[in-house]
C-alpha cells in the first residue's frame, strides 16, 4: 500500500513554490471499512497531501542535500464533509528557509475554491542523507527528472 497523497507535480519553482494535483476517488485505501454510511475525505489526508508536496519543494530547493521532516503545523482550516469524487489542486510556498529548518504555507483548491489551508508549516532539516536516493525518489514520485548539477 502506498500513502502518497498527490498524483502529479505540475509545477515546481526552486526556493519558491510547488503545485500538484490529487484526485480523490471512492477507491482510496483509507475509505475501506472506515466509513459505514457516507464516505468523507478525512481532514488529516489534506494536511498530509499539502505536507508531502511542500516537503519535496524544500528538499528540491536544497539540492537534495537534506530531508525535510514536518515538525509543526499551525493555523489549519479544512472544509467539513468533503465527499470523494473530485480533483484538487495542491499549492505550496516556502516563506523562509535556513540550514536548520524551513517555514512554508500550503492550500488546496477545487474549482478555484479553497477547501483546505495551512498558513504555517515548519520542516526540520535532516542533513545525513543520500542525495542520489532522494533524487531517484523525487523522480519516481514526481516524474520530474533533475540533475544534481542543476542550478
Amino acid at each position: 500500500m502506498r500513502f502518497l497523497y498527490y498524483d502529479k507535480v505540475n509545477k515546481i519553482d526552486k526556493g519558491r513554490s510547488i503545485a500538484g494535483v490529487k484526485t480523490f476517488t471512492l477507491s482510496e485505501e483509507f475509505f475501506r471499512k472506515h466509513f459505514k454510511k457516507q464516505a468523507l475525505v478525512p481532514g488529516v489526508i489534506y494536511i498530509e497531501a499539502m505536507a508531502q508536496l511542500l516537503g519535496w519543494l524544500v528538499i528540491y530547493s536544497h539540492d537534495f542535500k537534506l530531508s525535510a521532516v514536518m515538525s509543526l503545523v499551525e493555523d489549519v482550516d479544512i472544509a467539513p464533509n468533503l465527499r470523494p469524487g473530485f480533483s484538487a489542486e495542491i499549492h505550496g510556498e516556502i516563506i523562509s528557509t535556513s540550514k536548520r529548518d524551513s517555514l512554508g504555507r500550503a492550500w488546496i483548491t477545487v474549482e478555484g475554491k479553497t477547501i483546505a489551508s495551512m498558513n504555517r508549516i515548519i520542516y526540520s532539516h535532516v542533513h545525513n542523507v543520500n542525495s542520489g536516493d532522494l533524487l531517484n525518489l523525487f523522480y519516481y514520485y514526481s516524474g520530474i527528472r533533475v540533475s544534481l548539477n542543476e542550478e
